[in-house]
């Protein structure tokens, strides 16, 4: 396992992420890179419930502070199965604020797992991190 200041980089496999990862390579087959993350978002989803993984889009993360609660949370891109978190961009390259991103969401949400999936790029493995709280 490898670390910096904002990310935990998981090395190892699960089967969860193992079959997510091979849907986002279906889905990255059929589409290639160049369209905007809500097309691979709604791709996604739809590819892990034909697969029989329910995956849920946009699921609302609430923000408390002390006792202060936000009116307005963040909507985490795919949550799947409730145990993982799918983090989809579509950008040149990721950056460290990608990952602490992901590794925010992680904290605040209770789940342990994330991947980070960038679909810019020509192989989807080249855009694959994942990620552990």
């Amino acid at each position: 396992m490898k670390s910096n200041i904002f990310a935990v980089e998981d090395t190892s496999r699960d089967e969860l992420s193992e079959r997510v990862i091979g849907a986002a390579i279906e889905v990255h087959r059929a589409l290639g890179p160049g369209l905007l993350e809500s097309a691979y978002q709604e791709c996604l989803e739809y590819e892990l419930n034909e697969q029989g993984i329910a995956a849920a889009r946009e699921v609302i993360l609430p923000i408390q502070y002390k006792k202060l609660r936000l009116k307005k949370g963040y909507k985490l891109d795919l949550v799947v199965e409730g145990q993982l978190i799918v983090e989809l961009k579509a950008v040149e390259k990721t950056l460290w604020i990608h990952e602490a991103q992901l590794l925010t969401y992680l904290k605040l949400s209770g789940i342990k797992r994330g991947l980070l999936l960038n679909f810019n790029v020509p192989l989807l493995k080249d855009g694959i991190k994942r990620m552990i709280f």
